[in-house]
């Protein structure tokens, strides 16, 4: 009688990390200890793993950055490629913005979070504030636009409003939380009840 020999269960090694995961990861630790405050020996340990299998994956602390601003910026030009889609005056264009810019922000929380901490410090850093100054400039273009339509109050500046629009939109980092029980689109209704029925245009 012949016996069949029993199969070992494999041993549990650490986990490994893939991009995706080592980015979750360090967009963590710079939001909570700052870019400059973060090495990537606290990152490696943080993961539990060495920092050559960190190089493994990128080559410096300051790619991971990039990688982190663009994760926002690029969700945010998204939207912005899509304005030619929508129908309807530039009031129309900029509400589709903001909203499209408040899901941004929800569904990359961590990295829009660490996109408006940056100062300039690195080159990796003007970068992400010259794309920021970038989209700032088209969100001023629509209010102007608005404006000429007859649409929004003439009697703010446009850049101003643009910043206090997305003043707004950007504050969501400092208290929204996924877990509230709020979504995207309740709360992009929010933000653009509060911003439009302020500047928009009342009939007499």
């Amino acid at each position: 009688m012949t016996t069949t020999p029993t199969t070992r269960p494999a041993k549990r090694g650490r986990p490994g990390y893939d991009l995706e995961s080592l980015l979750a990861v360090a967009v963590k630790l710079f939001n909570e200890r700052g870019y400059d405050g973060t090495s990537m020996e606290d990152l490696s340990r943080k993961l539990g793993i060495t920092k050559s299998a960190i190089y493994h994956h990128v080559p410096s602390k300051e790619e991971l950055l990039r990688l982190s601003v663009n994760r926002a910026l690029d969700g945010l030009f998204a939207i912005v490629t899509e304005l030619d889609t929508v129908d309807g005056r530039a009031l129309e264009r900029l509400e589709h913005l903001v909203r499209g810019s408040v899901a941004v922000l929800v569904e990359r929380l961590p990295f829009v979070t660490l996109l408006l901490r940056v100062r300039g410090n690195t080159k990796v850093e003007r970068d992400a504030l010259a794309r920021r100054r970038e989209f700032d400039h088209i969100v001023t273009s629509l209010v102007s636009e608005a404006i000429a339509d007859g649409d929004l109050r003439s009697d703010i500046d446009p850049a101003t409003a643009a910043r206090l629009l997305f003043g707004m939109v950007n504050s969501l980092i400092e208290w929204y939380r996924p877990r509230g029980g709020i979504g995207a689109e309740v709360l992009a209704d929010s933000v653009a009840a509060m911003a439009f029925d302020g500047l928009r245009v009342r009939e007499s």
